[in-house]
């Protein structure tokens, strides 16, 4: 028996784990002195943030290592999270199960598997193949963008527990009862015809427990690497755009176009976000620095929802799968429940 092959699964797990240890410590550390930081590069480069310029070149230096950092350890606890939550036990978990409790357990499993827009036609197929009702398909596909960990991670670092635990709780109603409608409509007749002739897929035979955690740990790392890999370029695009609003656009502007007392204020940010095509690591910071100029929140997070989970890239990619009907039903349904959203946030808080 070789003894070396043995022991070395257990070395590399030992490892990992104290890279984990220093890791956590070192993001703790960096978290802590953001403020410091941005204070530090505005100072050396001799600006003063009593000017447009010097606010928006603070606003980017701070926002810009706090978003990567949250974005960073929230994509990988989430990324080893989602070694238990495969797409073929995630199809095998909701195939089979009835309308409403389907609909709870989809839009719930979309968040621990934040599958983004360009996996949605192979997802919709795989769900629907394996005998998922398509208004529980459309409850995680509905979820899992909108209601994503890293929304959720931003939200709670930017604003506090309670307008993330709202954007939680209003974000799965509206996938569960958009998911309800659709599948009471019995619009499976508006499928395009080869993917009702699809016949099913075989289910992946790999199980989570049979992964160990040094596997689960890898997989987090990768994890990071592919979400912060591909994502990074949106986050400077985004806090970018954030700086420029928070440093040179005027309070009272943006509070006259999406303040809480202007009723179609919410109606138009829907329409705003529709033709955007981003994610919630690229839009957060850009929603931060409206409300951060009186901007009211639902009507921002109106905008910010119809951006992840209505943009028009997207339709474009589910007309694959989908007829025109079942789109603009799918949409219409969605919509009325940002719009529903916005109007409870800026009612609320």
């Amino acid at each position: 028996m070789n003894w070396s092959t043995i022991a070395k699964p257990s070395a590399q797990l030992r490892q990992w784990l104290i890279g984990l240890g220093l890791g956590i410590v070192l993001w703790l550390a960096a978290y802590s002195q953001l403020t410091a930081f941005a204070d530090a590069l505005v100072s050396a480069a001799g600006l003063s943030r009593q000017t447009h310029f010097g606010e928006a070149v603070h606003f980017f230096f701070y926002d810009t290592p706090k978003v990567l950092l949250l974005l960073t350890g929230i994509v990988f606890v989430m990324g080893v999270l989602q070694t238990f939550f495969s797409p073929g036990r995630t199809r095998a978990l909701l195939s089979g199960k009835r309308e409403g409790l389907g609909n709870l357990l989809a839009a719930g499993l979309g968040i621990v598997t934040p599958f983004c827009s360009c996996s949605a036609v192979p997802l919709f197929i795989g769900f629907l193949s394996a005998g998922v009702p398509l208004g529980v398909t459309f409850s995680f596909l509905i979820s899992a963008p909108m209601v994503n960990e890293v929304a959720l991670a931003l939200l709670f670092g930017l604003f506090g527990w309670k307008v993330a635990g709202l954007y939680l709780a209003m974000g799965l109603l509206v996938a569960i009862v958009a998911g309800l409608v659709i599948g009471k409509l019995k619009m499976e007749r508006h499928l395009e015809q080869w993917v009702r002739d699809l016949l099913a897929e075989p289910i992946e035979q790999m199980t989570a427990e049979q992964l160990s955690w040094l596997q689960r740990l890898r997989a987090g790392g990768a994890h990071v690497r592919e979400i912060v890999g591909k994502v990074w370029p949106y986050v400077l695009i985004g806090i970018a755009l954030g700086a420029g609003i928070h440093g040179y656009v005027a309070e009272d502007f943006m509070a006259s176009f999406m303040g809480r007392d202007v009723w179609w204020a919410v109606p138009a940010a829907v329409l705003l976000g529709v033709p955007m095509y981003t994610n919630a690591a690229g839009i957060i910071p850009v929603v931060e620095a409206l409300i951060g100029k009186g901007a009211a929140l639902g009507t921002v997070l109106a905008f910010m929802m119809s951006v992840i989970a209505l943009s028009a890239p997207e339709m474009i990619i589910l007309r694959k799968a989908l007829q025109p009907t079942l789109i603009a039903t799918f949409a219409g349904v969605v919509a009325l429940g940002i719009l529903c959203v916005g109007y409870v946030f800026n009612w609320l808080l």
